[in-house]
């Protein structure tokens, strides 16, 4: 294999993997961007959208089953969540937060333990996924270039309802000034019902992706939401281009990393991330507050 490609295979594998930590990602920085909300239970929820998705796709025997049925189980529990506790601590300092989504992220990991056990799963591949192309004359999963253009068109349909349509006005309205738009007549709670479940079914739907690729087990969502964490740190709280730049950033680490010094790869994760809030506290696209 050439240099060229061999660096074209570690870019197509750096732009999925960049695609699966986006989709996580989108959601931890709808919720904190619109809510102001530090969602701690977020990898709880990209494994319990995992599991979830692994046994509709066995039970159906049919992997787009699970991939919705990912998406919508994390977003229902994150609709109930926020409706049921949340919506109660608005006027509470953020540790009320922290304090409840992380009790959740502990709730959802222990009943995922209780409900499928400790060991790992994994999920078939449909046949039209199965298989490699050639770039090159190399060899490249088939899967991963699934990844990439799903990862792009998820985020760019969500990238346009945000900014282009009515409810994204809404929502961007209620980040700014929750107590106007509720007197302009708008439902404050159910867009914000709506942005939380969103922002999880982001999360459940990542986590169901990356299961053919790393098999589902119980620890997956703390190693998850330290990835999450350390992207928005980078990006920046709150902005959603910042997430994407963010996530290619540590998707290039990752990839590059893993490839030429695997045993320092993580450390490079973290020198990157230590040098950007360095020289800008706030993230790359994010705002000191």
């Amino acid at each position: 294999m050439s240099v060229l490609q061999l660096w074209l295979n570690l870019g197509l594998n750096t732009l999925s993997l960049a695609s699966l930590l986006a989709m996580l990602t989108v959601g931890l920085t709808l919720i904190f961007g619109i809510m102001r909300i530090m969602n701690f239970a977020h990898g709880a929820m990209y494994m319990f959208g995992a599991y979830v998705g692994i046994s509709a796709a066995q039970w159906a025997s049919n992997f787009w089953a699970g991939l919705l049925l990912a998406a919508l189980s994390a977003a229902t529990i994150g609709a109930i969540f926020e409706s049921g506790l949340l919506r109660h601590l608005y006027k509470r300092d953020a540790s009320s937060f922290l304090l409840i989504t992380f009790g959740l992220s502990l709730v959802l990991t222990e009943s995922t333990r209780l409900g499928w056990g400790s060991n790992s799963r994994d999920v078939q591949l449909p046949e039209a996924l199965a298989g490699v192309v050639f770039v090159m004359d190399e060899p490249f999963p088939l899967y991963r270039v699934f990844l990439i253009g799903f990862g792009l068109a998820a985020l760019g349909i969500l990238a346009i309802v945000i900014l282009k349509s009515r409810l994204g006005l809404l929502i961007r309205s209620i980040s700014q000034n929750a107590e106007m738009t509720q007197a302009l007549g708008v439902n404050v709670g159910t867009i914000r019902t709506l942005t939380f479940a969103v922002g999880c079914g982001f999360a459940g739907l990542g986590g169901f992706l990356a299961v053919p690729l790393i098999t589902g087990y119980i620890g997956m969502g703390s190693a998850a939401i330290i990835e999450s964490f350390v992207i928005v740190m980078i990006g920046g709280m709150g902005s959603f281009l910042g997430s994407a730049v963010g996530s290619l950033l540590v998707a290039t680490t990752q990839s590059f990393g893993n490839f030429y010094f695997p045993d320092f790869s993580l450390v490079v994760t973290y020198l990157l991330m230590i040098g950007v809030l360095l020289y800008r506290p706030g993230g790359l696209f994010g705002e000191e507050e």
